[in-house]
């Protein structure tokens, strides 16, 4: 039973940091979106982009990987390859900057849909006050609006 505990434990901890991971990463980029490409086009330097997409996360490995079932290991992956497609296109594109934010935005779409099917999978990152988020969509409105 205690080592049932531990893997249950280490599988909630791994989970914890790639949602913690993708969460920074996806909030980074919406803040960063409009002035990354400014940059870029002022600078000539591809470090906003680069820096925007950094993961903390590097050094993972299979032995901690395993303790995720397959099909969470398959959206973890598949988040990190489009994460992965849009960190080589920051590196090498010799695109001029407005076509680079057309390519990115294209990207972006990619990278977002697999950062909902990850949250999706793995769920929401538990926040430093320990709670967990939880998006909620509005359905349907039950008050007036106000004049």
């Amino acid at each position: 039973m205690a080592r049932r505990k531990q893997t249950n434990e280490a599988t909630t901890r791994v989970r914890n940091l790639i949602a913690l991971d993708a969460a920074n990463i996806m909030r980074r980029l919406d803040a960063r979106r409009g002035e990354m490409f400014a940059l870029f086009s002022r600078l000539r330097s591809r470090e906003p982009m680069l820096s925007t997409i950094s993961t903390r996360y590097t050094s993972a490995t299979f032995q901690e990987l395993i303790h995720l079932p397959v099909l969470e290991q398959s959206v973890v992956d598949h988040f990190y390859e489009c994460l992965d497609t849009l960190r080589w296109y920051f590196t090498y594109t010799e695109d001029m900057p407005s076509t680079a934010q057309q390519t990115f935005n294209t990207l972006h779409r990619r990278l977002e849909e697999a950062h909902r099917k990850l949250v999706a999978t793995i769920g929401h990152p538990v926040s430093p006050d320990g709670t967990t988020v939880v998006e909620g969509e509005v359905l349907r409105r039950t008050d007036k609006a106000l004049p």
